[in-house]
Parts: C-alpha cells; sequence; structure tokens
C-alpha cells in the first residue's frame, strides 16, 4: 500500500488543472503577438488572471504570473526593498518573522549579506505565532527605516496561522508595505487580498492542485518594485519573459476548484487529522506542535528518543510518504529553524515529522499510518539507542 501524507510539499494535479493545461499547450500563439493565435493566447491568460483575482480577493490587474512561489517572494522582498531604498536610503532594515520559508528568509540574509540590509527576526511563541507587540515596537522605533515587513500566512511545516490582518493594519498605520507568503494558505484557507490590507502576497499552483512552475504575486497598483527580471516590460514591467499560458490556465482551473471546494475539503480534512491525532496520542511518547486552529491539512509531532530522518526511511519502506520538516545541507541534517524559533531543543527538532493531507486522502490512509508506526517507532528508537551505545 502507498500512502502520500506529504501534501504541504506539493499536490497532485486536479483534473480541472489537467484539462485546461493540455487545452493551453495546444495554442501555438505568444500571448504578445498581434495575430489571432497571439489574441487567442493573450484572452486564455487574461480570463486565467481573473478568475485568480476573483478566488483571491484581487483585482486582475494586481496579479503578477511568476514561475513559482520562490520567485514571487523574492520579487517582493528584494523588489519593495530596492524600490524603498532608492526613494529612501534611510530604509535598509527588512522585518521577517523567525518561521518564514527560505524563499523569504534566504533573500532578506542575501540583502543584509550583499546590499547593506539590516535583518530584523520577529519572536514567535511556543505555537509559532508571530509576536505583534513586537513589530509594534520595531515600527514605533524604526519606521522611517523599515523598507518592508513580510510574515507567512501560514507556517509550511506546523500550519500555525498569523495575524494577517493585525500585521498589514500595523504596517499601513506606518506607512511600511507588507508582504505575505501565502502560499501554504492559498486554497486551504480563505484569503481575500483586499481586505486583507496587505501590499503584496505570493502564492503557488503547486499546492493547491496546480501545476509546477506556475505562481503569482498579488501586489497592489500603489506598491512600488523594483523589477528581478528586465526585457520586454511584461506584467506591468514587473516581471519580464513571455508569459506561461498553460501554467497560468492550469494554475487558475485549479484555485477555481479549491476555492469553490474549500468547505467540503476543510471538513473533510478536520475529520482525517482528528483521527490521527486520537492515534498519536494512543502511541505515547508524542507530542504534537500543530495548533488546531492551524492549517486543516497539517499534523506535526515530534517522537521521543526518535530521529525524523530515521521515520522517515522507515516509514517509506512501509509505503508511508511524509516529511522530517527539517532541512539537509550539504547531505548534513539540520533542526528545522522553525523549531527551534518555537522552542524546541534541536533534539526534539530531529525527531519531528510532518503528516500533510490532501483531499484525495482517506480514512483508511489514517489507518494504515497507525497499524505500521508503532513497528516503526519501536525500531527508530532501538536504532538510536544503538547509535548512542556506540558513541559511547
Amino acid at each position: 500500500m502507498s500512502v502520500y501524507l506529504d501534501n504541504a510539499a506539493s499536490t497532485a494535479l486536479v483534473p480541472q488543472a489537467r484539462a485546461a493545461v493540455t487545452d493551453a499547450w495546444r495554442l501555438p500563439g505568444n500571448p504578445m503577438s498581434l495575430h489571432g493565435a497571439g489574441r487567442q493566447a493573450r484572452r486564455l491568460l487574461e480570463e486565467s488572471r481573473e478568475t485568480i483575482a476573483r478566488c483571491v480577493g484581487a483585482r486582475p490587474s494586481e496579479v503578477i504570473f511568476t514561475s513559482g512561489g520562490t520567485e514571487a517572494d523574492n520579487l517582493a522582498v528584494k523588489g519593495i526593498y530596492r524600490a524603498r531604498r532608492a526613494a529612501d536610503d534611510r530604509c535598509r532594515r527588512i522585518v521577517i518573522s523567525a518561521v518564514e520559508h527560505h524563499a523569504v528568509l534566504d533573500p532578506a540574509q542575501y540583502l543584509a549579506d550583499r546590499e547593506g540590509a539590516e535583518l530584523v527576526l520577529l519572536p514567535v511563541d511556543a505555537a509559532g505565532r508571530v509576536s505583534v507587540e513586537a513589530l509594534r515596537h520595531e515600527l514605533s522605533e524604526h519606521a522611517g527605516e523599515v523598507a518592508v515587513v513580510s510574515v507567512m500566512w501560514a507556517n509550511n511545516e506546523v500550519g500555525t496561522v498569523q495575524p494577517i490582518a493585525e500585521i498589514a493594519a500595523l504596517g499601513a498605520d506606518y506607512g511600511v508595505p507588507v508582504h505575505s507568503d501565502a502560499i501554504s494558505a492559498v486554497g486551504h484557507l480563505p484569503v481575500d487580498f483586499a481586505a486583507s490590507g496587505l501590499s503584496a502576497l505570493s502564492l503557488a499552483a503547486h499546492k493547491f492542485g496546480g501545476p509546477t512552475g506556475a505562481g503569482a504575486l498579488l501586489l497592489g497598483r500603489d506598491v512600488s518594485v523594483a523589477p528581478l527580471l528586465h526585457g520586454g516590460g511584461h506584467e506591468r514591467d514587473v516581471r519580464s519573459g513571455t508569459q506561461d499560458v498553460a501554467g497560468a490556465a492550469g494554475m487558475a482551473a485549479a484555485l477555481d476548484h479549491a476555492v469553490r471546494s474549500i468547505d467540503q475539503h476543510t471538513a473533510h480534512l478536520l475529520g482525517l487529522r482528528e483521527r490521527l491525532l486520537r492515534g498519536l496520542g494512543e502511541l505515547g511518547g508524542i507530542t504534537v506542535n500543530s495548533q488546531p486552529d492551524g492549517l486543516p491539512g497539517i499534523v506535526h509531532a515530534t517522537f521521543d528518543h526518535c530521529e525524523g530522518d530515521a521515520l522517515l526511511m522507515l516509514l517509506d519502506a512501509r509505503g508511508v510518504e511524509c516529511s522530517t520538516g527539517s532541512a539537509c545541507t550539504a547531505g548534513v541534517a539540520s533542526a528545522s529553524h522553525v523549531l527551534l524559533a518555537m522552542g524546541l531543543d534541536r533534539a526534539a527538532a530531529r525527531g519531528s515529522l510532518r503528516f500533510s493531507m490532501g483531499p484525495d486522502n482517506t480514512d483508511a490512509d489514517i489507518e494504515y499510518l497507525l497499524s505500521v508506526l508503532d513497528e516503526v517507532l519501536d525500531r527508530a528508537r532501538a536504532a538510536g539507542m544503538s547509535s548512542r551505545a556506540a558513541v559511547l
């Protein structure tokens, strides 16, 4: 039996998106060309833009197509920082949460290392929730120096949902643009760009049943951004490059389906999550790190006296695919910066797994996971004790 429980990493292409991509691939035209084929491609591109805008409470003109979430995050962080600093050299501070995805954390660090930015990390509590008071203090002390604030809508590892409206309101009070990496939230939670008060928001198609390599940055019309790519002046002169019409069409179809089905999918995922949590509680020696009010499809847990990588491989051998929630650099496993920021020690952080469920998962999937987990834990703990004994 094969059970896929890594939907937070990537989801299967839904039939609606597959059909949209396939149909678009049949079109030969460049959407910037003036002939009939070009106009047909352009029409499909703009219809896709309108669908995406409708699904996330934005204007079509605010949807900037990108190659995915990482590019959208980089465009927001680097682009807004550079535009703000060009307008006022005092604007050098970049304020992000300590639990951001590396697609935000790394470009912010790049700007600090290469372009004189001052990086400020907002602390989080034990649930991974950002301190709004810390942001308030930062803005009250340095409002004239802050170029951009970036706080994710929902955390990709533990599923914690951030108080985005409150954060965006603070930014507006102090005249500072606020961006949110909403890549884990769009299609899974109600997201309304206009109502949020954000200046910019990133999304990626493969997180909600769309194709990989397709994403978007929602960008307010009054927000200045220095482009990362220069060329033909596509996408409001913010993101040059011939648009991927098929990717946009697939993303629009997947998002439309996800938004229309969100209540049904949420109820289904909450039922699966509750069954998994009950089963984990019966096993013992497990601490759940995800919150009841977080993303409905994520259960993140720490397993006492286990290495997450060992658990991952043992489960994979039994047909269960999940994630450790940790990063690997040069082949050496390291503890997740998200878990460390939440106050977990390195041993606990390295002994954690993320199970992320999608609409296609069933009760049978959860039952199978629980049926093999007890044995897997015994083997992982035995391996861990053997390793420690060998070291001693």
